[in-house]
């Protein structure tokens, strides 16, 4: 038999891989490269600035803790806000207040026969009958010691004096009387002829104004003391004992 021939194996190309390091650029001459890692670089404040970076770290926290207390805190004050206004509109539609109502219905003067010849010094008296009207139906009123009732003419002071003290119920009206008197009033020239011409033309025009200390009861609870203030423009046809009122409109406000 012949002998078997094989191929002979190819021989393999030889592959020599020839790779060259390639080396970064050189930098300019008078330059420098420093290589650090990268953790170092974000991380770690160089030596000369770690205390600027803890000073900034601590604002940073600081400012962060105030941010959080200013939330809780307009948090805290809208809730309370929430709540008062329900309070107020509860209050509201079970108690429905109404503002009182006030008027002068009668008024009888002396010592104010005043002529162009006579003393500009009087001592007026003034005999007052105040209607007080309270339409609130669970709101009492109590009127305290400390009132007080002023005249004027011109802005001249012409009298003083006071308010009985009395508690007003609830759906009532009272009908009270209070003198008020002047002594040793110097009016002015200004305000004597003025008066004398207003007395001839049978419209003297006077302001009354009353100041009282009140408490509100609601239901069985007393409240804190107000300040109620009356103002009222009455006109008059005449400065004697039967002086008719010509016209009158009150105005009044409460200082909380």
């Amino acid at each position: 038999m012949a002998d078997r021939v094989h191929p002979a194996d190819s021989p393999r190309p030889s592959t020599s891989s020839t790779v060259s390091d390639s080396k970064p650029p050189s930098p300019p001459p008078g330059t420098y490269v420093i290589q650090l890692p990268k953790d170092q670089i974000y991380r770690v404040p160089p030596p000369e600035n770690a205390h600027r970076f803890q000073l900034y770290t601590r604002r940073k926290q600081r400012r962060n803790r105030c941010c959080s207390c200013l939330f809780w805190l307009l948090g805290i004050l809208t809730v309370l806000v929430i709540l008062l206004g329900i309070a107020v509109a509860v209050f509201y539609l079970v108690v429905r207040p109404k503002s009182p109502n006030y008027s002068i219905d009668a008024i009888a003067i002396s010592g104010l026969n005043l002529t162009a010849s006579s003393s500009s010094v009087i001592s007026p008296v003034f005999d007052l009958t105040v209607r007080a009207d309270n339409p609130n139906k669970k709101i009492g009123i109590y009127y305290q010691t400390g009132s007080s009732v002023r005249i004027y003419f011109s802005d001249e002071k012409l009298s003083e004096g006071v308010l009985p003290d009395f508690f007003q119920p609830s759906k009532n009206v009272t009908v009270f009387r209070s003198s008020v008197r002047g002594s040793g009033v110097n009016l002015s020239s200004t305000a004597k002829n003025t008066l004398i011409d207003s007395q001839k033309r049978r419209a003297v025009a006077l302001k009354v104004e009353i100041r009282a200390p009140i408490k509100l009861k609601i239901g069985s609870v007393k409240t804190w003391e107000m300040k109620v203030k009356v103002i009222c423009d009455v006109t008059v046809d005449q400065l004697t004992a039967a002086a008719k009122i010509v016209s009158k409109n009150c105005d009044y406000s409460v200082k909380l």
